[in-house]
């Protein structure tokens, strides 16, 4: 890994502009794929040489995000500089906005995905509609929260929690829990925890010089707080609720200044029960969380879209002019592969070949990573004209990958490009 700066191997005379990126992690990794196909190669700070980014780009500076003079050594040369992860200091990057490096997205609209209450702070103020939440100082607050607004009450980690992380689902008052959070440091808030129909995501992107634009709203299928499918187009979304989805994430762009890209999760709330029956409440939405970079929800674009998050994202941070977001089949789901939580009896080149076998057509991105349980190591996608039947092969094909096991009923050595149909059973 290079210490110091790095320069191009001048082949042409025609130098591309140079986009660094704050973090090595499969975002970087993904986001370098996308660069390559543009003619450039995407300069990484790596914390760890066994980054993901890092084990695939040319140019990899060593560096933490927050050792200021790691970060501006990196940047020197930079067209513009963005992020793999919100998780850098304010301090550095506004030194950096200092420097005169463009920094995409700036601290200022970066504020608000690093700060849970601060973001839904500034929501609030512009109407934007997000759960009851307060600020949790000492173990009596929760106790109020859920006195007022009713138990369960969801308890989050302000600043730094993702993927379930951070979270922590509290039946009744617990004073030995969130007093041993508040001692440890943590910043807490407290959350109603809302019924639900699912979460939905909206991915947007903006240039510096104002473009946006807008992927279709997708389904995110949770489990234990962590995402493993998304489904695109989200089945059965109602248009008009879509079409305000993403109305509110250009909106949020543009009111906080966001460059680059922006994923809204949303909570659909479940049909609310008045006088005996249930009443569906068509659709109502309401924010969740932010984030300010390419984004879990968005894989799908890179085989689903005729522009992917990371293609984008790039020519977001350069302000080149965006590029279509529609979508390249009716149907299309991501589904990610988690380590499992027993070492698999196969390798995972022979798990790829099992898998290839069975479903020629699945798109397979493995991140470098070493497998342990739950951990995002890749993901597949598949394409297709019905959603239940691309769902269904996509979280086969992911299983697989993080097991080496077939449901029952399936076969592990079917025939070269059997359709799934005829091979089950």
């Amino acid at each position: 890994m290079n210490t110091s700066s790095t320069s191009r191997i001048e082949t042409t005379g025609d130098e591309l502009p140079v986009v660094g990126m704050v973090g090595a992690g499969q975002l970087a990794r993904m986001t370098h794929q996308a660069a390559v196909a543009l003619g450039q190669s995407l300069r990484v700070l790596a914390a760890d040489p066994r980054d993901p980014a890092a084990l695939v780009c040319a140019d990899v500076h060593a560096g933490a995000a927050a050792d200021l003079a790691a970060v501006r050594s990196f940047a020197t040369g930079c067209s513009a500089v963005t992020l793999d992860h919100e998780q850098v200091p304010q301090d550095v990057l506004r030194a950096l906005v200092a420097d005169g490096v463009p920094v995409h997205p700036g601290p200022d609209a970066l504020l608000f995905a690093q700060d849970k209450l601060v973001m839904r702070d500034r929501l609030t103020e512009l109407g934007v509609p997000v759960p009851p939440y307060r600020p949790v100082h000492e173990p009596a607050d929760v106790a109020a929260f859920g006195a007022e607004h009713g138990w369960p009450v969801v308890l989050k980690a302000v600043r730094g929690g993702y993927d379930g992380r951070g979270v922590w689902m509290l039946p009744e008052a617990d004073d030995g829990l969130v007093g041993e959070l508040l001692a440890a440091g943590t910043p807490l808030m407290a959350e109603r925890a809302v019924p639900l129909r699912r979460e939905l995501a909206a991915l947007v992107a903006r240039s510096p010089h104002g473009q946006a634009a807008a992927w279709p709203v997708v389904e995110t299928v949770q489990e234990g707080g962590q995402c493993v499918q998304v489904l695109a187009p989200a089945p059965g979304l109602d248009d008009d609720v879509a079409v305000d989805a993403q109305r509110l994430a250009l909106h949020l762009a543009d009111t906080l200044g966001v460059t680059g890209l922006l994923a809204v999760e949303l909570f659909e709330r479940a049909p609310r029960s008045a006088g005996g029956a249930d009443v569906d409440t068509g659709g109502e939405l309401l924010v969740n969380e932010l984030a300010m970079r390419p984004h879990n929800s968005g894989h799908w674009t890179i085989e689903g879209a005729r522009t992917s998050q990371f293609e984008q994202h790039l020519r977001a941070v350069l302000d080149y002019p965006l590029g279509a977001t529609t979508l390249t089949a009716p149907a299309v789901v991501m589904a990610n592969v988690l380590g499992a939580a027993t070492v698999p009896r196969m390798r995972t080149d022979e798990r790829l070949h099992h898998l290839f076998a069975r479903f020629p057509d699945v798109k397979v991105h493995l991140y470098g990573k070493a497998e342990r349980p739950a951990r995002k190591v890749g993901h597949v996608t598949v394409l297709g004209d019905d959603m239940a039947d691309v769902r269904q092969r996509a979280g086969l094909a992911a299983a697989w990958l993080s097991t080496g096991e077939w449901p029952d009923g399936w076969s592990v050595h079917p025939a070269a490009g059997t359709s799934t149909e005829a091979a089950h059973g």
